[in-house]
């Protein structure tokens, strides 16, 4: 298959930057490396120094290539946009100016992407994968969300970045309902998708079957598998998503419940030839066999035909 298999940051339990646990930024991208990742993502804002005269040669060093930034914090509220346009500024400014990975197929948009997620809500945080439970954004929250959106697209195109919306668990893009007022709501030529296996099965959707849906729509897409077990159990409790993380909900593709050889069978016959970018969000605590995971990850997937 053309498709390129990457990583992320959140493999190495690297979410959020106040979290005092977390590894260096040296030891994600040299263990990326040695994983034989052929690119990474930025990780959260600020993870990955934005500064390309530190960045570059510690890239070209690993070999590793950052095919996508990401923005990741609450997309709905009027105060905290400012905040976000400069996101887009510092991190468009750098991953436009990085080398990227040759690609083979003919997708219509190429790296460098900008991963664009809604986060940042106790309301929702704390209802994740709850389709039946989770409260929805009024009209008027709903469409500031959609301009704030658009806008931040056509600014990552300013720069030659390629945005794509993420629907992510305990945010306000997560169920399949949320996902398709996205798509009527804006138009591919601004944004591409982003979806991932890990939170469409969490959030009770089938990869497979949403992959499928979305597929005119698809740019990029994050790979991550799930233990039933514990997603039965913190479905159970009353727990923010990165807590059901930490928890243990994710675990190397090949080992949970998603059945990856139907996904390539899909993205083999639909012509898929971007990006994927493998992720197993954990507790960085747990840091010692996370070099282990990532490869087991990589090596599943290239034993069945990735």
């Amino acid at each position: 298959m053309s498709m390129k298999l990457c990583g992320a940051p959140c493999s190495w339990g690297v979410s959020e930057l106040d979290n005092p646990h977390l590894p260096t930024w040296e030891k994600v991208l040299s263990e990326a490396s040695q994983a034989g990742y052929a690119g990474i993502e930025l990780g959260p804002y600020g993870f990955l120094p934005l500064d390309i005269s530190v960045l570059k040669p510690e890239l070209e060093a690993a070999n590793v290539s950052v095919i996508a930034g990401t923005i990741f914090d609450d997309l709905v509220s009027a105060d905290n946009f400012p905040k976000l346009q400069k996101q887009v500024d510092d991190i468009c400014a750098l991953i436009s100016q990085l080398p990227q990975p040759k690609m083979e197929g003919k997708e219509a948009h190429r790296s460098p992407y900008l991963v664009i997620i809604d986060f940042g809500h106790d309301e929702r945080d704390f209802a994740a994968g709850h389709p039946d439970k989770a409260p929805r954004l009024s009209k008027e929250d709903w469409d500031r969300m959609i301009l704030h959106i658009k806008s931040l697209a056509e600014q990552a195109k300013t720069y030659g970045v390629r945005p794509v919306i993420h629907p992510h668990a305990g945010g306000y893009i997560e169920f399949a309902d949320e996902i398709a007022d996205i798509v009527r709501d804006i138009d591919y030529e601004t944004a591409g998708l982003c979806l991932d296996t890990g939170h469409l099965h969490y959030s009770r959707m089938d990869p497979v079957e949403m992959l499928r849906k979305y597929r005119d729509r698809l740019d990029y897409i994050h790979f991550k598998d799930i233990k039933a077990e514990v997603h039965d159990r913190v479905l159970k409790e009353h727990i923010r998503f990165f807590i059901a993380c930490d928890e243990g909900v994710m675990c190397p593709i090949g080992e949970g419940v998603i059945e990856y050889e139907k996904i390539r069978d899909f993205l083999q016959e639909s012509g898929y030839s971007g990006f994927i970018t493998i992720e197993q969000e954990r507790d960085p605590r747990e840091l010692e066999g996370t070099l282990d995971d990532v490869r087991k990850s990589l090596e599943y997937l290239r034993s069945v035909g990735y």
